[in-house]
């Protein structure tokens, strides 16, 4: 690659092989966690080399606060949740990635952090399009433009 190419931007291993991607926005792809104890989207920024939002140009981050929000609002809409868990860790993953997670009073790891609770429960083929099919009114606004 010559020093005027930018670098082409690569989905982390780990988060190909965790989820299933659903769409993408104007600065993110979006993921389906292949959890289905939890509804469970992430937005992964395709910009190269990120692993902090604060990392992200000015213009960038406001987008992604602005699909964040748009995504948690529909999300709790949708699957009508208890609370709306957003977190970037990136302990594991170190590439940029924000997780949006419905939670729900009695679920499995309520009150404390999904991660680590149980092994995680991958969708069938008939409910992951039931979930693809009650996410697509939100995959439509994100992938128009919020």
């Amino acid at each position: 690659m010559s020093m005027s190419e930018p670098a082409v931007f690569r989905l982390h291993e780990r988060l190909k092989a965790d989820t299933i991607g659903l769409g993408s926005t104007s600065l993110c792809e979006i993921r389906l966690m292949n959890d289905s104890t939890w509804p469970w989207v992430l937005l992964v920024p395709a910009v190269t080399g990120i692993r902090e939002i604060y990392q992200l140009s000015a213009d960038q981050q406001h987008q992604l606060v602005r699909e964040s929000s748009a995504l948690s609002g529909a999300m709790m809409d949708v699957f009508g949740g208890d609370k709306m868990n957003v977190a970037a860790l990136g302990n594991m993953v170190p590439q940029l990635h924000l997780h949006h997670i419905v939670r729900f009073e009695g679920d499995p790891a309520w009150p404390g952090p999904v991660w680590g609770k149980q092994a995680p429960v991958a969708y069938s083929d008939e409910e992951l399009e039931q979930v693809r099919s009650r996410l697509a009114p939100v995959l439509t606004e994100l992938e128009a433009g919020v």
